[in-house]
């Protein structure tokens, strides 16, 4: 006979704090092992919560709307509806306490051990907790579309967890995203920069003169980011690129649906393969190069705030495949359906505001990451040709932050370099 007290999970290595938003069970409902009871907003997502164990939802701490710190108990689950009673009782004189675990039970002995559990987290990079497998729904309903067991793979998620790539590359349907080795010296490489002519307007927010409004839980996440950003020593250094080529090809593969974000991303991936460093990232014991060239793209949101969904592994994903990619991602992060793998794993971030008609700009440092590049719009220029005449080209600005820990200026000048002679002079390769 137990009582099961239910606490605020972690959902992301970053979440101080969630909200609640909605509980998808009543007072008194039975609850069966598995679940959902609970729907978390963490920094920049909706999550389910699931049950470990089965019983019934006996009290309320936190309703839905307010928040929690993570590790603070926000509800409390009897094993017997005998208990529900006791459990009410107890949740009078519970104390509250401040710890990441992410659950744990109260038996009638005070005893602790593990009771609810985020559908995203696992511990200690494995993804299985006290013999269950942590993956997402989607790799779990993959699993079972597949018949592939979870138990024999190993998850490439936030800690450990499995995630519906690994389920398919078990599967065979997709093959495993390739290692990329980091090369040491910066080489003449290729990317492409598309800039959109006309950009969808974020919807305007209500604004009521006089009254203060609250930060949303994304606003509240992207501001403890931007403070943590003071702490890195940036520069810039900005370059002109000329478009004409890349506007070309952009005409000709539109209609295929292939949008300007996942050119630019694909153009600065392939750059990036020659130049790893400018896809590494700071820590106290080095330079870290990650195995995986991860872009990141800024995306304001409706309500407030900042999400940069990620396209993974953008340099190995044909420009077709990533421009769908894109789309999707977009769809779930306006609908906050996006899974932390899909918004926290960039290694190196896009912001594109020449789309809004910006000519340039400087893009603060995201945490965790070396390097963040801005776009501007692209402008008709009259410029001197190679013959000495003058003609008419279209010509975009580009800003470039970089840490300078492990990032020096000469480093990101290459990458710039070669970012450029890609777009002006082998755009159409990004097509291959």
């Amino acid at each position: 006979m137990s009582i099961y007290e239910v606490f605020m999970p972690a959902l992301s290595s970053t979440m101080t704090e969630g909200k609640i938003v909605s509980w998808e069970k009543s007072p008194g409902d039975k609850v069966e092992k598995g679940e959902t009871v609970v729907v978390v907003e963490s920094d920049k997502a909706d999550m389910d919560v699931e049950s470990f164990y089965e019983g019934y939802l006996a009290h309320i701490l936190v309703p839905a709307g307010n928040s929690a710190p993570v590790g603070n108990a926000i509800a409390f689950i009897a094993e017997t509806e005998a208990e529900i009673a006791d459990a009410i009782a107890k949740a009078s004189s519970a104390s509250t306490p401040a710890s990441a675990t992410v659950a744990a039970t109260v038996s009638s002995g005070g005893s602790a051990t593990a009771f609810v559990e985020p559908v995203t987290a696992a511990q200690n990079g494995s993804n299985h907790r006290e013999g269950r497998v942590v993956a997402s729904p989607r790799a779990k309903k993959l699993a079972k579309e597949f018949k592939v067991d979870l138990n024999a793979i190993a998850g490439s998620g936030p800690f450990g967890r499995i995630v519906a790539e690994d389920v398919e590359a078990a599967a065979g349907k997709v093959s495993a995203p390739p290692t990329v080795t980091p090369i040491t010296a910066p080489i003449t490489a290729p990317v492409a920069v598309p800039v959109a002519t006309t950009a969808p307007k974020p919807a305007p927010v209500a604004v009521v003169p006089g009254q203060t409004t609250p930060f949303t839980t994304l606003q509240n996440a992207v501001i403890r980011g931007m403070v943590a950003s003071l702490g890195v020593p940036e520069f810039r250094v900005g370059y002109t690129i000329t478009t004409d080529a890349l506007d070309k090809l952009y005409k000709q593969i539109k209609s295929k649906g292939v949008t300007m974000t996942a050119l630019l991303a694909k153009a600065v991936a392939v750059t990036l393969q020659k130049h790893p460093l400018l896809n590494a990232s700071y820590s106290d014991q080095g330079i870290v190069y990650h195995s995986g060239i991860n872009i990141a793209v800024a995306v304001a949101m409706d309500d407030g705030g900042l999400i940069t969904p990620v396209l993974q592994n953008a340099d190995q994903i044909d420009i077709y495949s990533l421009s769908r990619n894109w789309k999707s991602l977009v769809e779930r992060a306006r609908a906050k359906q996006l899974q932390p793998e899909e918004y926290s794993t960039g290694t190196f971030t896009v912001s594109n505001l020449g789309m809004f008609g910006v000519d340039t700009f400087d893009a603060i440092l995201p945490p965790g990451q070396g390097s963040i590049l801005a776009i501007g719009a692209s402008r008709s220029q009259v410029v001197a040709t190679a013959d000495g005449m003058f003609g008419v080209k279209q010509q975009m600005q580009v800003n470039i932050t970089c840490d300078h820990r492990i990032i020096y200026g000469s480093h990101a000048a290459a990458f710039l370099q070669d970012l450029a002679k890609l777009i002006e002079t082998n755009a159409q390769s990004l097509t291959m």
